[in-house]
């Protein structure tokens, strides 16, 4: 067939069509954790970050207003959660703010142990050990009381799965 301007418009179009359907099934394919940018929480403290929190299996992390941090036995974030090493240890946090909300920063700076979770389902891909160092991206979060939660998500980001702690209270906290 000979091209001629109107084909060519129409060839141009019917793959634009085709290149629309494409983005927009991509869209659709994309999990909610592959381009969450926030909570649009804004009004967190360091004060009211600072604290010890928990999670499941003996997970913990303790926040000193200093700006260090202990963790003991936290999973990795993203895939690196399939792998099951749960990490302790001492590092930094920091809490940080921007336009979709605000995040905790952690690093593990100084690994003293390592577990591995029954559960684990992929080696890690250089069939070596847990990191030594790791760091750490939680989202600040309010729940219906207004108290703060911490997350990130781990494994697939199709799924969306979130790893949340939650801040135990303070020994000096009324009852």
């Amino acid at each position: 067939m000979k091209t001629t301007r109107g084909n060519a418009l129409r060839g141009l179009r019917r793959h634009g069509a085709v290149a629309a359907l494409l983005a927009a099934l991509t869209g659709c394919l994309a999990g909610p954790a592959q381009y969450y940018e926030g909570t649009d929480v804004h009004d967190a403290t360091a004060a009211e970050v600072a604290g010890t929190w928990k999670s499941t299996e003996g997970t913990a992390m303790t926040l000193r207003p200093d700006g260090t941090a202990t963790v003991t036995r936290l999973d990795g974030r993203d895939f690196d959660f399939d792998e099951g090493w749960r990490l302790s240890g001492t590092g930094t946090w920091s809490l940080s703010d921007d336009a979709n909300g605000q995040d905790v920063r952690l690093e593990l700076t100084t690994r003293t142990k390592v577990d591995k979770r029954a559960d684990a389902t992929t080696p890690p891909p250089d069939g070596g050990d847990a990191p030594t160092t790791y760091g750490w991206r939680f989202f600040v979060d309010r729940d219906e009381q207004r108290g703060l939660v911490l997350f990130f998500f781990f494994g697939d980001p199709d799924a969306g799965s979130t790893y949340a702690l939650t801040r135990e209270p303070s020994a000096t906290a009324a009852p």
